[in-house]
């Protein structure tokens, strides 16, 4: 018989049959280590979850109060029934993570979402050396290269100047964990009050009272003098967008912040006055990079463009697969421009292919981080975890 991996692709979960823990299970189990809060890898139901302390705010704002959760620092091993776990800063929004599983020698990474662009607010992106690397492929295309931060703070700087000499409210459309926090780290804030919905307030109050860095936002109301919206800042989720709430804010210039306003059309079929493309997930370059940085014999694909980014990868001489799982359901993929003829993607891909490879920028230097000394954990998930 052919022996068992360490990890297994599951009807629930990516799943460690060693230590009987899943990693972002979509359906309730007894374990399960979470890469991150955003709704498609941290569900609700679970006997025990495992997080970044960092997640902790928006893991019990999103799941309950009372769930059972053991947080951990980056680096912090624990080890369930003898296999070692890690986690490791992932990049993609506050508490994000990669998880990193070791056994008899194996090494396996699980990225969750990720991006290696620092974004001033979450712990930047590390990677990590393993056998195999399991990769996110949100924007696994090459036409998906993004410009530097800093210049799309700057359109968003300009934008909103712009509005404010005209009288006009700006209303920037994002997703509200993480986008939003991007936004307000970086950003020139042109005035001491920034309006925002109550989804975006609510998480940015939490995190605020968590002790996190962020600007105080004030939330809108019905009551809130309609008149203040001239030539403010007015943060949204996506949701609004040709709602009756947005109404109110008239006149105003409609902003949406998307990886997605990359592809042609995706503005004029969002019905936006401004698109600024800017994402929490790697581009083109950086993908290749992440592999290629991990040092991974083999690479499993779980969401985005699986196929063609598999075969690019088995193209290059790295063993890959793709696997089916349900990540892939929240952010930018709730708002997702799909390239819907797949032969879209696959002439991309023979196009730009060997000119993308050659900007890939490898660094195999390990990080110095890594050889910090094993710690132990707080607290128990379940009852057959055994700190080390």
């Amino acid at each position: 018989m052919p022996a068992q991996s360490l990890l297994q692709f599951t009807g629930k979960s990516i799943y460690c049959a060693v230590a009987n823990a899943h990693i972002d299970p979509w359906i309730p189990v007894d374990r399960a280590i979470i890469t991150h809060a955003h709704s498609d890898h941290a569900r609700w139901g679970s006997k025990h979850y495992l997080a970044h302390k960092d997640s902790e705010p928006i893991l019990r704002l999103r799941l309950g109060q009372d769930i059972s959760l053991q947080t951990v620092e980056y680096y912090e091993k624990f080890v369930i029934n003898g296999v070692t776990f890690s986690l490791h800063p992932a990049g993609h929004i506050v508490g994000s993570a990669q998880v990193r599983v070791e056994y008899k020698g194996e090494v396996w990474v699980a990225s969750g979402d990720y991006k290696l662009e620092n974004d001033n607010f979450a712990t930047p992106y590390e990677p990590v050396k393993c056998n195999v690397f399991i990769t996110e492929s949100t924007f696994g295309l090459p036409i998906y290269k993004w410009q530097p931060q800093h210049e799309v703070m700057s359109e968003i700087d300009n934008w909103w100047r712009q509005n404010k000499s005209e009288d006009k409210a700006s209303v920037l459309m994002g997703y509200s964990l993480g986008k939003m926090q991007r936004i307000l780290k970086n950003i020139e804030l042109q005035d001491k009050v920034i309006y925002a919905h109550g989804a975006i307030y609510t998480l940015n109050e939490r995190l605020r009272q968590a002790g996190f860095d962020l600007p105080e936002l004030t939330l809108v109301t019905k009551e809130t003098d309609r008149k203040l919206f001239r030539g403010s800042l007015v943060l949204a989720p996506p949701s609004v967008d040709s709602s009756t709430w947005i109404k109110k804010f008239a006149p105003y210039s409609l902003g949406y912040c998307s990886g997605w306003m990359a592809l042609r059309g995706a503005k004029n079929r969002r019905a936006v006055d401004q698109g600024f493309v800017l994402s929490d997930h790697v581009d083109w370059p950086d993908l290749n990079t992440a592999v290629k940085e991990s040092g991974a014999e083999k690479v499993y694909v779980t969401h985005g463009y699986t196929s063609i980014y598999a075969r690019y990868l088995n193209e290059n001489g790295i063993e890959a697969g793709e696997v089916h799982t349900m990540y892939g359901n929240e952010d930018e993929n709730e708002e997702e421009e799909v390239v819907q003829d797949i032969s879209a993607g696959t002439e991309a891909y023979e196009k730009h292919k060997e000119s993308l490879d050659d900007e890939v920028i490898i660094d195999t230097k390990p990080s110095p981080k890594q050889s910090q000394k094993e710690k132990s954990p707080s607290g128990d998930l379940g009852a057959n975890t055994h700190t080390a």
